[in-house]
C-alpha cells in the first residue's frame, strides 16, 4: 500500500520547529448512523491508538474513541529535528486493521 491509500503526511522545518501535519483516512464508524430509517446502525469501526515517529523513536502516542469525525487531521509541532529526518505515523483501529504515512522533514 502507498501512503494515499492511508492519507498524507506533510513535515516541515521552520525556525528550528518541525510541523507535522497528518490526514488519515478512515471511516471513523460512531456506531450510531444508520443507512436508512429502518437499517440496522452501521457496526462501529474507528482509530483507537495512533503512534507518531522521528527516526524510529516515538514522540507521541494517542489513545482515540469512535467520536472522532471520519478522516481525521492530526497536526502537532516537535522542537527538536532537522531537514531529511523520517516521520512516522501508524494507527490500529478495533477492528485490527492498521494503516502506516510516512514522509521527510522538508
Amino acid at each position: 500500500m502507498t501512503n494515499e491509500d492511508h492519507g498524507r503526511i506533510r513535515a516541515r522545518l521552520r525556525d528550528g520547529v518541525v510541523t507535522v501535519k497528518v490526514l488519515l483516512r478512515h471511516p471513523m464508524e460512531t456506531g450510531t448512523r444508520k443507512e436508512s430509517p429502518v437499517s440496522e446502525p452501521v457496526p462501529r469501526h474507528f482509530i483507537r491508538e495512533v503512534v507518531c515517529e522521528r527516526n524510529g523513536t516515538p514522540v507521541l502516542t494517542l489513545e482515540w474513541g469512535w467520536g472522532i469525525a471520519a478522516n481525521p487531521y492530526l497536526s502537532f509541532d516537535l522542537n527538536e529535528g532537522q531537514v531529511g529526518d523520517r516521520i512516522a505515523v501508524h494507527w490500529v483501529d478495533n477492528k485490527g486493521e492498521t494503516g502506516r504515512l510516512e514522509g521527510a522533514v522538508i
